[in-house]
């Protein structure tokens, strides 16, 4: 079958499909649609109820592509998503609208890619506290260390601190091999990884062995005041109540800090209460302070992902 819409411009269909047609392959791995590109014509084997989506989803696609706006799977997964729940409203303004959180040395650009990030990032920029919650997947952390670096780059502080709990998840710190840096590096390697992705891996060294960039688990921040600083607390769902305050009374003057995490996801026992659940109830309506609320739409990730996920949570209760 041959959809109403065409795309006429050779640089247009190549933004539209991606490297070797993957942006179409997303259509046949999460909606079991095929989907081919042959000349101007868009053809497909959907069915007739599918095919009023389908025809949506393309018209986005095909405006976006003839904007110069190069996609990628994650864009095509996220604007099917947005469709199914018919929230497209929009979203060729957030494409068009965007600017770099922060481009890499290596030329890479990292944008806000969905209406949450979007706010986050605003959030960030704007507030001197904000909280990031959400599921895993949403760029919390991601886009949290993009704004610290950009911030550090354009001097507006002097010093990034990145931290989170360290919380055993079925291993005892003490048993595991080597010093103490040793046993803890492995729960900070998410926040290397973030850091080597935007500064790359010698230019990170060195802002460590400066002191410009500090890595450190939660419990280093005690007995602080963190001044002209961009800190970000990752994982807090695994804070206690009493390390989340001790973390918040931290701020100081010129300084911002973030708080990301998924309530539904904590390590802690069953007799802990979440200091970040705890923290989102008491500061929710507080002026100067944003709460970002990420969700599953936000969450892209590969078509077979999804599926996997969507397995595991129905059949939850027969699992365990």
């Amino acid at each position: 079958m041959k959809l109403s819409q065409q795309i006429n411009h050779a640089e247009s269909i190549s933004r539209l499909v991606g490297v070797q047609d993957r942006n179409l392959l997303v259509f046949k791995q999460y909606l079991g649609i095929t989907v081919s590109v042959r000349g101007s014509d868009i053809i497909t084997d959907a069915k007739d109820d599918q095919i009023t989506l389908l025809e949506t989803i393309f018209a986005v696609l095909i405006e976006l592509a003839n904007l110069n706006i190069q996609l990628y799977e994650r864009d095509v997964m996220y604007i099917i998503k947005l469709a199914e729940k018919n929230q497209l409203r929009d979203i060729v303004q957030l494409y068009k609208s965007r600017k770099p959180v922060f481009v890499n040395e290596q030329g890479k650009a990292i944008y806000a890619k969905t209406f949450n990030q979007r706010a986050y990032v605003r959030a960030i920029n704007t507030y001197d506290l904000t909280f990031g919650v959400g599921p895993a997947g949403t760029g919390k952390t991601y886009l949290a260390v993009a704004s610290a670096v950009a911030a550090l780059k354009k001097g507006q502080v002097k010093k990034l601190i990145l931290t989170r709990p360290v919380v055993e998840a079925g291993e005892n710190l003490g048993f595991l091999p080597g010093d103490l840096k040793e046993k803890i590096d492995p729960y900070l390697i998410p926040l290397y990884d973030a850091l080597y992705e935007m500064l790359g891996v010698n230019q990170t060294i060195a802002y460590m062995e400066k002191g410009t960039i500090e890595i450190a688990p939660l419990a280093y921040m005690r007995g602080r005041t963190l001044e002209n600083a961009f800190v970000i607390l990752d994982e807090a769902q695994n804070t206690t109540r009493a390390q989340m305050k001790m973390f918040l009374t931290r701020l100081g003057f010129a300084s911002k800090m973030v708080i990301t995490g998924d309530p539904s996801q904590t390590d802690l026992g069953s007799h802990h209460v979440s200091g970040l659940v705890q923290a989102i109830q008491l500061l929710d309506k507080l002026d100067d302070i944003k709460i970002i609320k990420f969700d599953r739409i936000d969450v892209v990730r590969h078509p077979l992902v999804q599926h996997i996920l969507e397995r595991y949570e129905e059949n939850e209760t027969k699992l365990f």
